[in-house]
């Protein structure tokens, strides 16, 4: 089903997985999942049971309450409104996929941003194939350090001058400062060692700081 949902100060058209006529994908074996007491579970994890259970009414209510939270977030990390609609797309296709697997060990919405992290950071990394994703702070290429042409609007704008940022370095400034990963986590993310984790925070606070003072 397609919804059109508002999220900021864009439009997000994403499609709600649907369950293929042909082949409809079999919900849990009820003996390996509890529906659950509508009586002693939060609203989420109520719908959760419920769309494991095959609910997919369930799912949508799920899908309606997270979208503008992980479609804000596929923006900031994608720093493109096109390739975001088309990753938040695919996040909750993945999660409607993956929700068979979610045991309740954290909150549903934090699971759900752990995956919309690591999807978006899959992409990143096709996006900069043949690439390096985090070239060291010193040999970054002159134009890189070269700040963007900045209209007197973006003056004070912050989220601007994120998305100005080189990928890798938006990545990490995003998740440390955003976010609110530690350094270690974020190295285990992107498979980085924890000092190129804070070069690179090191480097998107400079550029920030160079870029905003113009």
């Amino acid at each position: 089903m397609a919804c059109l949902v508002k999220s900021g100060p864009v439009t997000a058209n994403v499609m709600l997985p649907n369950r293929p006529k042909s082949e409809p994908p079999a919900p849990p074996e009820p003996a390996s999942v509890d529906c659950g007491d509508p009586a002693v579970l939060t609203e989420d994890a109520l719908w959760v049971k419920q769309a494991q259970c095959g609910d997919a009414r369930a799912f949508e209510r799920l899908y309606r309450r997270h979208l503008g939270r992980t479609y804000a977030l596929c923006l900031r990390m994608m720093a493109d409104r096109h390739q975001a609609e088309e990753a938040v797309q695919e996040v909750f296709i993945r999660t409607w996929e993956k929700l068979p697997t979610f045991r309740g060990e954290s909150s549903f919405s934090t699971w759900l941003h752990r995956l919309t992290v690591n999807h978006t950071l899959m992409i990143l990394r096709k996006r900069q194939r043949g690439q390096r994703l985090f070239a060291a702070v010193e040999d970054a290429a002159p134009e890189e350090q070269t700040p963007p042409p900045v209209h007197p609007q973006h003056k004070l704008d912050l989220e601007w001058a994120i998305a100005q940022l080189p990928t890798g370095a938006r990545a990490v400034f995003l998740l440390h400062e955003i976010e609110g990963y530690q350094h270690d986590e974020i190295a285990a993310l992107l498979d980085i060692a924890p000092g190129t984790c804070k070069a690179q925070l090191h480097r998107a606070r400079r550029l920030l700081r160079e870029w905003l003072s113009q």
